[in-house]
């Protein structure tokens, strides 16, 4: 079944992507959920007529991306956690936590395009995590988690 998604998809696809899905997949979860529509002809030309119009203002969104990314590069980030015995945290730092100290530092992202390589950090040191500004600008994000001083 071919669809045209009406929004970002986590391991499918972006917003105005033709997708090739199962059946009950796209008829019983993406169609109901307002996540896509049928690719039919008509509905094809449409997005093509749309995708040509939109290139133009594409552009400018992925140069802003470009720009934040950047600036986010420039960023050196420590997120301070509270720590048991040897290294290890009470708790988790996470997607969320990061998007925090992020925005503490002048940068607003918003933690669903964030991702922390490894799931959630459990111990002290050096991370990495992916952040997606837009489907073509990704940056490699280092950050650190250092113990609380008591």
């Amino acid at each position: 079944m071919e669809l045209i998604l009406k929004q970002d998809v986590e391991n499918l696809g972006f917003k105005d992507d033709v997708v090739t899905v199962k059946n009950g997949y796209g008829r019983n979860f993406l169609i109901p959920q307002g996540s896509a529509i049928l690719a039919t002809p008509s509905s094809k030309k449409v997005l093509a007529e749309n995708l040509k119009q939109r290139a133009f203002k594409e552009q400018k969104i992925v140069d802003e991306a470009n720009v934040v990314a950047e600036a986010l590069k420039a960023l050196d980030i420590k997120i301070t956690s509270k720590v048991g015995s040897g290294d290890k945290l009470f708790g988790s730092v996470n997607n969320i936590d990061l998007a925090e100290a992020i925005a503490k530092a002048g940068q607003s992202i918003d933690k669903k395009y964030i991702t922390v390589i490894g799931g959630s950090v459990k111990r002290l040191g050096k991370y990495d995590a992916v952040i997606r500004l837009h489907r073509e600008v990704t940056v490699d994000f280092p950050f650190e988690v250092v113990a609380e001083a008591n």
